[in-house]
């Protein structure tokens, strides 16, 4: 990065800079999200509240990745504490979440081998979890039924693909 850079704001989770007078940028803690399939191929959602958007969101479970974390281990403890699942993760993609203004790369893990595994959920969340096949997700988000974000269409999107394969390896 060159030029100037001048802190406007100093928050819990992010940072907000002028840089060379002119850019507004958002420092933001990485993230993660994670794709799991049930048995019978639906993804797991969890429903909450967004204030930042007044919704309620359906999302794959995802979360800020704590100080020194390992994504993966980020992964799986967010899985405990939204849907009381643990399971073997692995990476599937990461991005920015939105380059134009922000630095927040979001990892998306896929999780297999779900077993039942809980940890306390934050104080400040109140989740419903929901499952639901990939291409229902699919089509809410594109008929506008259901809200959602870049990692659970990204994680949908996986889903389908991932299903779809095995379908017709299956039938090949």
């Amino acid at each position: 990065m060159t030029g100037d850079a001048r802190t406007i704001y100093d928050g819990h989770i992010l940072k907000l800079e002028l840089l060379e007078d002119k850019w507004e940028v958002i420092r933001h803690a990485d993230a993660v999200a994670v794709l799991a399939l049930n048995d019978a191929g639906e993804m797991l959602l969890v429903r909450q509240f967004r204030r930042a958007v007044n919704a309620h969101t359906l999302e794959a479970p995802a979360g800020l990745i704590d100080g020194e974390e390992l994504p993966e281990a980020a992964a799986r403890r967010e899985l405990q504490e939204e849907a009381g699942l643990d399971g073997e993760v692995r990476l599937l993609t990461r991005f920015y979440a939105s380059p134009g203004f922000c630095d927040e790369l979001l990892y998306v893990f896929q999780a297999t081998g779900l077993r039942e595994s809980k940890l306390p959920h934050d104080e400040d969340e109140d989740i419903e979890v929901v499952w639901m096949a990939p291409q229902k997700v699919l089509d809410g988000m594109r008929e506008g039924r259901i809200v959602g974000s870049a990692s659970t269409l990204a994680a949908a999107l996986y889903g389908v693909q991932s299903l779809n394969a095995s379908g017709a390896a299956a039938h090949g």
